[in-house]
């Protein structure tokens, strides 16, 4: 399953947007290729009910990318003990919701320097327009971490950091990773799905089609993203 199913509750507000979403018009990265991004999630016992709301919204960023040129997802995730894994990038919605559905979230501690490690390693074979990592804890030091995110920034992966929960320290933490890495943080509440597919999409679309595509989104999520992103070289 590649989509939510409608839903009666589903307001017009938000049927609205998702139609715009699908007007875009065609804004294809200056390279020719698809966008790649990496969607990195915590994947530890108390995330298991946000991983079920993810392998249904996922394939909405595919969706609303179809037309800026097209996207190639990874998907990364840690759980257990120091278990980390990551899929081939993909292309196809069903695939990688297949992928999301057959993994089970097992307790340990958080893997985020590996996550960072990681889309550092891949966009050095291969330019990764956008890493987004949805967790709710932070368990290593912030320091190695915000060095991290500043090597992605250097390397142009902007950290997109969707914070689910109230943990000050794990908000502050993800806020900083964000910020040094040229991305955005924001948070979601946990019986939240259209928040978190709102925030998918945005990131999704600039992966896809940079900041002009990212501009011309409508709804919260997106401009909210975009007023965090640091201004483009040679402007003020």
């Amino acid at each position: 399953m590649s989509n939510l199913p409608d839903r009666p509750g589903r307001s017009a507000a938000v049927a609205a947007f998702l139609q715009q979403v699908e007007r875009l018009p065609q804004v294809k990265p200056a390279s020719g290729r698809r966008g790649r991004l990496i969607f990195a999630i915590d994947a530890t016992a108390s995330r298991q009910p946000s991983w079920d709301r993810a392998c249904q919204l996922q394939g909405e960023m595919f969706q609303a990318t179809r037309e800026l040129g097209g996207l190639e997802v990874q998907l990364a995730y840690y759980r257990g003990y120091q278990e980390f894994a990551a899929t081939p990038f993909l292309t196809d919605a069903a695939e990688l919701t297949r992928r999301m559905a057959g993994v089970q979230c097992l307790g340990g501690q958080t893997q985020i320097q590996r996550v960072l490690a990681h889309a550092l390693a891949e966009t050095g074979k291969a330019r990764v327009n956008a890493l987004v990592f949805v967790g709710d804890a932070v368990e290593e030091p912030v320091d190695p971490l915000c060095h991290a995110a500043g090597r992605l920034g250097l390397s142009g992966t902007p950290v997109f950091c969707f914070h689910e929960g109230g943990d000050a320290r794990a908000g502050q933490a993800l806020r900083q990773i964000a910020k040094v890495s040229g991305g955005a943080y924001a948070v979601f509440d946990a019986g939240s799905a259209e928040a978190l597919r709102a925030l998918l999409r945005a990131v999704a679309v600039y992966a896809a089609g940079g900041r002009a595509a990212l501009a011309r989104l409508p709804g919260g999520a997106a401009s909210g993203i975009a007023g965090q992103l640091p201004a483009p070289k040679g402007q003020g």
